[in-house]
């Protein structure tokens, strides 16, 4: 279970975390706008902020054990966190992280759990909008049953702590999966799934766009709106929402607009490390699946009938079999579809 931020690369978090540490401590800048320090910043950074928690600067050693998690250094990183969890609920959930994901440690899901509940229900206003991390994070857990028993109703309890409202300094995370989660045969409540989906789009999830894109275009929980559909479709397929760029290659077929749905199809055929998408995208790699198949299949039927591209029958088999491994019961219900002239 994957408890790391996901919408940026290590690289990219390490630069930014450099430039934080830099506003913080004015010396520091200083010495690391230095030319002879250009190339070892982090290293020059790392020392710097040793010498100032040796002299008790507790932001200092929380930063320093955060660059050598960012620097991927993540035994060094649970050292430094060890050290302060007892008074930092920022250094425990990061240790809870290394243990949930086995980061330079052995998994340990007990101490997991555990130390991510201690962040969660922390007795202190000092733990800001980490609790919230924590909370989703927990939610994650008990849907899974991922180091303890499993339970949706304990997940949709913790989750809903976490998205408070709809609040946007709260989890984001936690608003969109509980609108997934009321999309569940098991916990279906399409009117909640529609509000919460709302939320966390208004708050900024590409997840919960391409999702509201769906609601509209189906009529599930909002009554059906073919103008909003589209629009949230492209607006989610813009920023790389694969879900929702498999649904308007639909949408584009359906309207008999064949050239755009072709040409988007082809694009979304060429996915293929669906683990990057995810961490790029910060969306569910299950949609991303399903997203890779709609279009898929859609683009086999433009070559298969040579609508808005050329015929190609060697490739209509190809794309139909492919589709079908990456996701059979979306194949099935679409193939359906096929046999009754609605494709």
């Amino acid at each position: 279970m994957d408890c790391r931020e996901l919408n940026s690369t290590e690289k990219t978090r390490a630069s930014k975390l450099l430039n934080e540490i830099n506003e913080i401590y004015q010396d520091i800048r200083e010495e690391s706008i230095q030319p002879e320090t250009t190339g070892g910043s982090v290293e020059n950074t790392m020392i710097l902020l040793k010498e100032k928690s040796e002299r008790g600067d507790s932001q200092a050693a929380f930063l320093l054990g955060q660059l050598h998690y960012e620097e991927g250094r993540y035994a060094e990183a649970e050292i430094i966190f060890d050290g302060i969890k007892d008074e930092d609920p920022r250094a425990l959930y990061q240790l809870a992280v290394l243990y949930y994901d086995g980061l330079g440690t052995k998994e340990d899901l007990s101490k997991a759990i555990e130390y991510m509940r201690t962040v969660a229900f922390w007795d202190s206003s000092e733990v800001g909008c980490i609790r919230y991390a924590a909370l989703y994070n927990l939610g994650r857990s008990y849907l899974e049953g991922f180091g303890v028993e499993a339970s949706s109703a304990e997940a949709e309890r913790l989750w809903l702590l976490a998205a408070d409202d709809g609040n946007p300094n709260a989890s984001v995370k936690a608003q969109s999966s509980l609108g997934m989660f009321y999309c569940r045969p098991e916990t279906l409540d399409l009117r909640k799934a529609f509000s919460w989906h709302s939320e966390a789009c208004g708050n900024g999830s590409l997840e919960s766009q391409g999702a509201l894109g769906v609601m509209y275009l189906y009529g599930h929980g909002v009554q059906k709106d073919p103008d909003a559909a589209l629009f949230c479709l492209k607006e989610a397929a813009e920023r790389g929402n694969v879900y929702a760029q498999g649904h308007l290659t639909a949408c584009y077929y359906h309207r008999k607009l064949y050239s755009r749905a072709a040409a988007l199809g082809e694009r979304v055929c060429g996915y293929e490390d669906i683990s990057a998408i995810a961490r790029h995208t910060d969306c569910l790699e299950e949609y991303i699946r399903k997203g890779i198949a709609i279009a898929m299949f859609y683009y086999a039927r433009c070559l298969q009938l040579g609508r808005g591209v050329l015929k190609n029958r060697d490739r209509v088999k190809s794309y139909f079999t492919q589709a079908a491994r990456i996701d059979p019961e979306i194949c099935k219900e679409l193939q359906m579809d096929v046999v009754h002239g609605r494709i």
